[in-house]
């Protein structure tokens, strides 16, 4: 009970100082290695999740050097509830409910990359778009149920709700464009969104992102438009 409600007066402060704009054409830009500096970012649904997807850009030039965090979605229930990561001389690891799978790739070209995450209840399938392209499909956490009153981070992989950040695992680099949808994006939407058409999300959205920077973070214009 106390550790619930600790949660939510975490949650409670963290929307009070949360900036609200739009995003369109910027970037967050990490320019060093820290256990202090990151992003929180805020849902705009709160509800528990059956099936999703996040997309999102990332540029870093890390991947042959040591492991980093893309994207990070901690609940009470699992403090990798959402899990993006690179893992070096492995690939993306994509973890659903503190269980995950590897996507196997020796490095990322050192040019901003679009990745694309989704995953549903139903099945247990994942899917990981790389640049607009699917690698082989796989499975994880059949039946599961993603929790709710996350704590959503950019630049950094929590061990803890909101916290437990390690600089080893910080990203030097940009990201943005980051965007989520309660549901699993068709081959058609994928590519919409790749060629930065427009397709409402509904968890995150990027033209009107609620988000609080911590530490040396800066929103400069982005590299890949």
């Amino acid at each position: 009970m106390e550790k619930l409600l600790w949660c939510f007066l975490v949650t409670i402060s963290f929307s009070q100082a949360f900036v609200h704009e739009d995003m369109s054409k910027q970037a967050f830009v990490f320019p060093e290695e820290s256990d202090t500096s990151y992003v929180s970012l805020e849902a705009e649904s709160k509800k528990l999740l059956d099936a999703f997807t996040v997309c999102l850009y990332f540029y870093t030039d890390l991947s042959t050097i040591r492991d980093f965090s893309i994207f990070s979605y901690t609940t009470t229930k699992s403090t990798n509830d959402i899990l993006l990561f690179w893992t070096k001389g492995e690939g993306y690891n994509f973890a659903v409910g503190g269980s995950e799978v590897f996507f196997r790739v020796s490095e990322i070209p050192e040019a901003p990359t679009h990745i694309c995450g989704s995953w549903e209840s139903a099945t247990g399938i994942v899917e990981l778009w790389i640049n607009g392209k699917p690698m082989v499909r796989k499975s994880l956490q059949k039946g599961y149920t993603v929790g709710t009153n996350a704590s959503i981070i950019l630049g950094q992989e929590q061990d803890s709700y909101g916290g437990g950040f390690d600089w080893r695992q910080s990203l030097v680099g940009d990201i943005g464009n980051v965007n989520m949808w309660d549901f699993v994006l068709s081959r058609e939407q994928i590519n919409t969104v790749y060629f930065g058409r427009t397709l409402s999300p509904n968890v995150l959205n990027w033209h009107a992102l609620r988000y609080e920077k911590q530490g040396s973070v800066f929103v400069k214009p982005e590299l890949w438009s």
